[in-house]
């Protein structure tokens, strides 16, 4: 079963003057988002879903136009990626110094295998957990079979065995696969607005029975209320887990804000707490929550 999706939001300007108001309910964009700048109505945002049925649902647009006139929307297309999430438990004696070693080195995998074309490391993860995951590590690679080559590479097994596990008792896996706006910024997570803000890594585990009509209505809900907020979100992304040696979450979703107080936001609206409550509650098994503040490479780990 395959259910994969993926929103990118265009870039925002703070300092542009701009506002957000609903469609009608009548509107073939009802749950997207629309901003008026200088009397031009803009809507955008993409987003691409793949249900395990084979049924297709695209929501990828660009529209704009004068205010009473007609709107132009065009498709963009998208690329096949796909995101490997590890979740990591350090011991609590962990020094800085090794805490340092062990991030190093997982950052330094990306040099040393083809297929991953973004990562990013939580020197610390921001908030408690019930599962007392004290970092955790995001990556993307071009294909499946590249993330199945980087399980069986020699040197991340050897950092793992030297680096890692020595100073942490336990990990977890998921990895799912979604599409991105088929340009480079965007798949390499690449430029200004990815050096900076804040990771937010949703894991659910859904009941078995509710994979099929439930679960995917509940994940379209959620992709499209992110549309609604572009000013908040830079990407996200979400998917089935297919990790076989780690089945305790069905599903992943990695969403990047451009701040706290947008993740702050965002989860605190009326809006996510209605979706979550009428779509997610009901079948959800399980949840995990995690996020970290991103620097740019340099400033942290080097």
């Amino acid at each position: 079963m395959r259910s994969t999706m993926c929103i990118q939001a265009p870039a925002f300007n703070p300092s542009t003057p701009h506002c957000f108001f609903r469609q009608p309910i009548s509107s073939p964009f009802h749950s997207s988002s629309r901003k008026l700048y200088n009397g031009v109505l803009r809507f955008n945002g993409s987003m691409d879903v793949q249900f395990s049925n084979g049924k297709k649902q695209r929501a990828t647009v660009s529209a704009s136009a004068s205010v009473g006139q007609n709107s132009s929307i065009h498709t963009e297309r998208t690329r096949k990626v796909v995101e490997h999430i590890c979740l990591l438990k350090a011991k609590e004696n962990l020094s800085e110094e090794e805490e340092k070693d062990m991030l190093d080195y997982l950052y330094t995998t990306q040099y040393q295998m083809r297929g991953i074309v973004a990562i990013t490391l939580a020197g610390r993860i921001s908030d408690q957990n019930v599962e007392n995951y004290t970092h955790a590590v995001y990556m993307r690679f071009q294909t499946k079979e590249d993330l199945g080559k980087f399980y069986e590479n020699t040197f991340y097994l050897g950092v793992l065995r030297e680096h890692v596990m020595p100073y942490c008792h336990g990990l977890t896996y998921v990895d799912f696969e979604s599409e991105v706006e088929d340009d480079i910024l965007p798949i390499f997570r690449k430029g200004e607005e990815f050096d900076y803000g804040v990771e937010f890594i949703l894991l659910i585990s859904i009941a078995e029975s509710e994979l099929r009509g439930r679960a995917e209505e509940a994940l379209a809900s959620l992709a499209k209320l992110i549309l609604e907020f572009p000013s908040l979100i830079v990407q996200s992304v979400q998917g089935l887990n297919f990790c076989p040696s780690s089945k305790e979450y069905t599903h992943g979703v990695v969403i990047r804000f451009r701040s706290l107080e947008a993740l702050e936001l965002f989860l605190g609206s009326a809006e996510y707490k209605d979706i979550w409550r009428s779509k997610f509650q009901m079948i959800t098994q399980k949840t995990l929550s995690i996020h970290f503040s991103v620097d740019p490479v340099g400033t942290e780990i080097m």
